[in-house]
């Protein structure tokens, strides 16, 4: 794990291979829910906006993943470049994940990535969607990798 003085490759300038492996680490530290871990990828400082709830510091962005994820049981994350420039990354999302009354959820949103020289992020915007779904219509059935889920254009 990462300390406060350390970066996380890897670094910007990125190029198309670099920033799909920032990309697809992040959506493997996100399905960890490890609020803990997570919040080191952010830079001690980092600014965050989550659809209409607006955080700053590690600290903050710990206590709104812990109760992210006390709320949304079962989740699972894919995550996808969309697009990217030498220190930004743009990316397509795609999580399921039930509420306390067991009703499924697909959240489907863009976020945008602003990124310190040392590889941690410093800036976070997300915009996202929740959609019922029932549960056959769920893609990311336990055991299934979520690299390998076809989604069609019109999820995109």
């Amino acid at each position: 794990m990462a300390s406060d003085n350390k970066g996380r490759p890897p670094y910007p300038p990125f190029t198309a291979e670099t920033a799909h492996i920032k990309v697809k680490a992040a959506q493997d530290a996100w399905n960890t829910k490890d609020p803990a871990k997570v919040k080191m990828a952010y830079t001690p400082d980092s600014i965050w906006r989550n659809r209409d709830t607006f955080l700053q510091g590690r600290d903050e962005i710990e206590a709104f993943l812990t109760k992210k994820w006390e709320r949304e049981q079962g989740y699972r994350l894919r995550k996808e470049l969309f697009s990217f420039t030498d220190n930004k990354i743009a990316v397509h999302f795609w999580y399921e994940w039930y509420d306390a009354e067991g009703q499924w959820w697909r959240t489907y949103g863009l976020e945008d990535w602003t990124f310190a020289e040392d590889g941690l992020m410093r800036k976070r915007q997300m915009s996202g969607n929740d959609v019922k779904i029932t549960h056959e219509e769920r893609w990311y059935k336990n055991g299934v990798d979520v690299n390998t889920v076809p989604i069609s254009e019109k999820h995109w």
